[in-house]
């Protein structure tokens, strides 16, 4: 790699690190590690960010879709391409690479923006992993018997507060306050997505916490990994931080135990952020107002939470139902062979707001009320007709008179006196063909 082109890189990396986190500084040098790669490996005659063109970033495009996994993912990942996830993060790395030397007025910066959002490759939106009931109840209750206290009390927190593992093990002494009457709250540190929040606990998240504080015992303060400042952690032990790796395999083991099997019969795959999702799911099936789902999730944005909406839930089943039965024809669907026009019998006879047009039929469901251009033709002064279509309309007349008597018969006034509008206009129609 050229020197100015690690000067810049390395400049770039520092001037970001100024605002970013620890974490986040690290993911950027991930995404722009293999773009430098991929310049010293195919264009090493290039000195300069500057001196980039459209065919260098298509190159790299062409190749970042096919490259293996790097750095500690290498062993694991070996053989494998990246995932889709890696490779849309490195190309959006690269583009705010791009536009920001160009707007920061750096000399190094391209002459022309070279990145679109066209490249940016578009990740899956699966719906959330949400566990069936079933599976939820019997996971759940092999969970309290866990032998390790941690695994049991820390999966029962995360499925009963909605927590994801860093926000649980994040966890502080003090972090459960009690409101007297508003019962009592989880204070949820910062976390993902640099918000606190508060959660309502239930009687058995309560006592997991209150068993895990009871046998948690004197620990010293620990740096927090975030800001470096002294923390009283909750889920300590021995003076050391406890991990995720002790919730997995407490999870792992409460699957076995249950006996329960995923495709093929292997063991059915639960992770521990499945709770989270299985308890929001539970919030949406209850009818939850978004706004109060978006704060107990921790949320920034109701794209976020609207992913919980598309589930199966009884507001959705409402609503399809409600808009069902303002569409739905009492009469069946035309089979195949048969006319499209229903019989004329079973239209008659169906409870809906009907219309006989010289055309064909129209059926309206009563909870849309009346159609306001129902036979607005056939009504109007500017109607002209001919002899051609006397068959025609001497048939339209003769079922809106049948259509009159079944409104009339039903209790719909208002139709009736539509249908006897219409019927007194064809027959006028008619009258003037005979002269």
């Amino acid at each position: 790699m050229a020197d100015a082109i690690r000067e810049t890189l390395l400049r770039y990396v520092t001037v970001r690190a100024a605002v970013l986190r620890p974490k986040s500084v690290e993911s950027l040098i991930n995404d722009l590690l293999p773009f430098a790669d991929y310049l010293t490996t195919h264009h090493t005659d290039l000195t300069c960010l500057r001196g980039l063109d459209r065919s260098h970033i298509e190159g790299f495009l062409a190749w970042n879709r096919t490259r293996s996994w790097r750095g500690q993912r290498a062993a694991a990942g070996a053989g494998r391409t990246i995932s889709m996830a890696v490779i849309q993060s490195t190309v959006l790395s690269l583009r705010n690479l791009l536009d920001d030397l160009a707007e920061w007025g750096w000399e190094q910066a391209p002459s022309r923006r070279l990145v679109f959002a066209a490249d940016v490759p578009k990740l899956d939106q699966p719906l959330p992993r949400a566990l069936p009931p079933d599976v939820d109840g019997a996971v759940m209750n092999a969970v309290a018997g866990l032998e390790d206290p941690f695994a049991s009390i820390g999966l029962t927190v995360l499925r009963g507060a909605g927590l994801r593992v860093g926000e649980l093990l994040d966890l502080e002494l003090g972090s459960v306050i009690d409101y007297g009457p508003a019962d009592t709250w989880l204070k949820v540190p910062l976390g993902k997505l640099a918000t606190e929040r508060m959660v309502p606990l239930s009687a058995t998240t309560i006592a997991a916490l209150d068993e895990w504080s009871s046998q948690r015992g004197v620990c010293r303060p620990l740096p927090h990994p975030r800001t470096g400042a002294l923390t009283d952690f909750l889920f300590v032990a021995h003076g050391r931080r406890l991990g995720q790796t002790r919730l997995r395999n407490g999870l792992l083991a409460a699957v076995e135990s249950c006996g329960l099997r995923g495709t093929g019969g292997a063991p059915l795959v639960v992770t521990p952020h499945q709770l989270r999702h299985t308890w929001a799911t539970e919030l949406a099936n209850a009818g939850m107002s978004l706004q109060a789902w978006m704060a107990l999730l921790g949320h920034v944005t109701p794209q976020m939470t609207l992913r919980y909406a598309t589930l199966a839930s009884p507001t959705l089943r409402d609503a399809y139902d409600q808009a069902m039965g303002k569409v739905r024809r009492r009469f069946t669907l035309t089979p195949v062979g048969k006319p499209i026009v229903p019989e004329t019998v079973s239209w008659l006879g169906s409870e809906m707001l009907k219309t006989r047009v010289a055309h064909g039929y129209c059926s309206r469901h009563e909870a849309a009320g009346a159609c306001p251009h129902a036979n607005i033709c056939e009504t109007c002064d500017n109607f002209v007709t001919g002899p051609e279509f006397r068959g025609a309309l001497e048939a339209q007349r003769t079922d809106i008179q049948a259509l009159e008597a079944d409104a009339r018969d039903r209790g719909w006034p208002d139709e009736a006196a539509r249908h006897h509008r219409v019927a007194d206009a064809l027959t006028d129609h008619l009258h003037r063909l005979d002269r």
